[in-house]
């Protein structure tokens, strides 16, 4: 039932022990589909209804796992009214609205009677996808970020189809995908590269950029990729009014034949499928039958890093790698991917020829670094990357000439807020002097806007050393070392547990 191309067929199974992946891990917008939850379990069921349509995707995912290259003819009456309504509340209530100009709670009001309305018009195949709203929000890098706001029927359509295709697709993506994915997130990739890293035998880092990604795709094959799997016209015609619907900006509204809408509750899906026949079962297949040593992917949305333990594996790599992507018309940045010596004999190899130490690389918001441990062991240390860093201290700083003049103690607060959002992220253990820094800086932000409150002020450093003990957390690590969680989400074989041997990569657990 599936279309015979090699490279879009999702059951491959991969021979080398080491390189198994895992089959199973500004302006307001809205969170992607597909972020929290588990596959395998339904949400809260609060209808019997939706207890139907839960046990509905069950079968659903039932059969995506068994039946590899089956099609599916008939998914459109899985989005149900219960589902819309499911949907509806997933969204953040204070996202910004696009070009209808809805709001959460605009919309909230006689919300059954508009839920049976959209229902009714996605089945006649009456409904109509609005253009998204063109926003920028800023980079670290001082560039802007243009994302697309969809109106808030769009919204609520997509997140309904994401989560019945996120019960196939989930079936079908490879272990080494985190991004935007259930159960999975950032630090779980990061822990992910660090294990493979450091338990493999790696010595070089390809760090890959796939330049303007979300804007290059092409739609005309991301709609082939999805037709692998889903044989349902309605489901595609879908698919095709959000890619077609365009963006809103300065009053014109331009369509293009490229780009998923990033921004957008499908696009991360949407990318994810993409990337999955463009890059994943390519690159796992490379793994497999092409290196001639170890080799570990973690790939996070468009961010790729690559670890190889021969030189000669990773550039005959990166250059079939320009190749398999300018097929699906994506290309590699020329100036941000790099390939650089990394690893547990990094270092020593390159003293020994008369070089510095091993460079670093950047990945989720980290830097990495080759160092030590206390016992003079290997160990990957990572560090907040510096201009994520000073990004974050300027909006800080113009946060607080907006609160010049409230009181102190909200003033403490919300800068609070700010720190303990950043350590959430950031307390990882090795970057505990980068988590110092921030806290640092915050109270020297803070010192001088409050002596900018009155030419006539005196705040001293011992004031605002006391404000800063009452208010701002003091910097402690939060998340544990990348083996020990690593350990626990991918448990190893124990023999007497009577389980199967369980291998270990940069993939997950299988």
């Amino acid at each position: 039932m599936m279309n015979g191309h090699e490279e879009s067929d999702p059951n491959i199974v991969a021979v080398k022990p080491v390189n198994k992946a895992e089959r199973s891990v500004a302006e307001l917008v809205e969170r992607r589909a597909g972020t929290k939850g588990n596959a395998e379990q339904g949400g809260t069921l609060r209808t019997p209804s939706r207890e139907g349509a839960s046990h509905g995707l069950d079968r659903v995912r039932k059969t995506a796992r068994e039946k590899k290259k089956e099609k599916f003819t008939a998914l459109l009456h899985h989005i149900t009214v219960d589902a819309l309504e499911q949907a509806f509340f997933e969204l953040k209530k204070n996202a910004a609205p696009g070009v209808d100009g809805l709001t959460w709670e605009d919309y909230e009001s006689d919300l059954g009677r508009k839920l049976v309305d959209l229902h009714s018009r996605v089945h006649r195949g009456a409904y109509r996808a609005s253009p998204s709203r063109r926003v920028y929000i800023p980079k670290p890098d001082g560039r802007q970020r243009p994302l697309a706001v969809a109106a808030l029927e769009d919204k609520i359509v997509q997140r309904a189809t994401a989560t019945v295709l996120n019960a196939i697709y989930e079936e079908d993506f490879l272990g080494f995908s985190y991004g935007f994915r259930p159960e999975r997130g950032a630090h779980d990739a990061l822990d992910a590269l660090s294990v493979g890293i450091t338990r493999q035998r790696v010595n070089f880092i390809l760090d890959a950029d796939i330049e303007k990604f979300f804007d290059s795709v092409s739609q005309e094959w991301l709609i082939r990729f999805v037709e692998h799997r889903i044989g349902d016209k309605r489901i595609i015609r879908l698919l095709q009014k959000w890619l077609k619907a365009g963006v809103l900006e300065d009053g014109v509204v331009t369509r293009s034949d490229r780009g998923t809408g990033q921004g957008s509750v499908i696009s991360p899906l949407l990318a994810n499928i993409y990337l999955h026949y463009a890059f994943d079962l390519w690159a796992d297949r490379w793994r497999r039958r092409e290196a001639k040593g170890d080799m570990i992917i973690v790939r996070y949305a468009d961010d790729i890093v690559i670890g190889f333990e021969h030189e000669a594996d990773a550039r005959r790599f990166l250059d079939e790698m320009r190749e398999r992507l300018g097929k699906f018309a994506l290309s590699v940045h020329p100036d941000k991917t790099r390939l650089i010596e990394f690893g547990r004999l990094a270092a020593a190899d390159r003293e020994r020829r008369g070089l510095g130490k091993p460079e670093t690389f950047d990945f989720l918001g980290f830097t990495h670094i080759c160092g030590k441990s206390r016992k003079g062991f290997f160990q990957i240390k990572r560090k907040t990357r510096a201009d994520r860093m000073r990004a974050k201290l300027k909006g800080v700083k113009e946060g607080l000439r907006r609160h010049l003049h409230r009181a102190i103690p909200e003033q403490g607060r919300w800068l609070g807020r700010i720190i303990a959002g950043h350590y959430n992220y950031f307390a990882v253990p090795t970057n505990g002097r980068a988590l110092g820094a921030f806290r640092g800086r915050i109270v020297d932000l803070w010192r001088s806007a409050l002596r900018r409150r009155s030419q006539k002020d005196r705040t001293t450093w011992a004031e605002v050393g006391r404000l800063a003990r009452d208010y701002l957390p003091m910097p402690r690590i939060l998340h544990p070392w990348p083996n020990d969680r690593f350990a626990v989400k991918h448990p190893r074989w124990e023999p007497y547990a009577g389980k199967p041997h369980v291998r270990f990569c940069a993939g997950g657990a299988q």
